[in-house]
């Protein structure tokens, strides 16, 4: 199921108009994809913050008013490098018959066993690059790292896909590892 967040159109606006903007609890934006325009809008911050909380995947519905909402994925989040603040959000359009691109979080599963005896867990990377049409794309992927020792270590191979879903992502790409303090 698709989160369903309120959308704007926006002008083109300078670096003021555009923190005016935020200051009014609003976050520029653009949507993307291919064969269609760029749409340049702005949603409710302290609504997209929400949705961040809850885990920040799957699909989006962009409600514009007088039209039919826009099926979307977050492609990419700016924050202010200080503040750590929302500056700006990219979306990525989805066509339902088209192949779509796109980060799936890694949500790691259980405590490693590794970490009773002094083991730190390191993520690498947080996330695994995947391509599917958007109906056979998951929501989240788990990975358990519960039988994990010091010393182990989990790479994007080791993870359970769907046979519809295809990794671009290396094999040999490492997620995560248990290391000694």
């Amino acid at each position: 199921m698709a989160a369903c967040i309120h959308t704007e159109r926006r002008p083109r606006l300078n670096a003021s108009g555009l923190r005016n903007l935020r200051r009014e609890g609003r976050l520029p934006g653009v949507v993307f994809g291919k064969n269609t325009d760029n749409e340049i809008i702005h949603i409710s911050t302290k609504q997209f913050e929400k949705w961040l909380k809850q885990g920040a995947s799957g699909f989006i519905e962009l409600e514009m008013e007088g039209e039919k909402p826009l099926t979307v994925l977050l492609e990419d989040l700016h924050r202010d490098p200080v503040t750590r603040s929302l500056v700006h959000v990219d979306f990525q359009l989805v066509q339902t018959d088209k192949i779509v691109r796109t980060k799936l979080a890694v949500k790691l599963k259980g405590t490693p066993v590794g970490t009773k005896s002094g083991g730190i867990v390191q993520v690498q990377d947080p996330y695994v690059e995947v391509e599917a049409l958007p109906a056979n794309l998951p929501s989240t992927v788990e990975l358990d790292i519960s039988e994990m020792e010091i010393g182990d270590t989990r790479f994007v191979k080791d993870l359970e896909l769907p046979p519809e879903v295809t990794v671009v992502s290396g094999p040999n790409e490492l997620l995560v590892a248990v290391s000694k303090p």
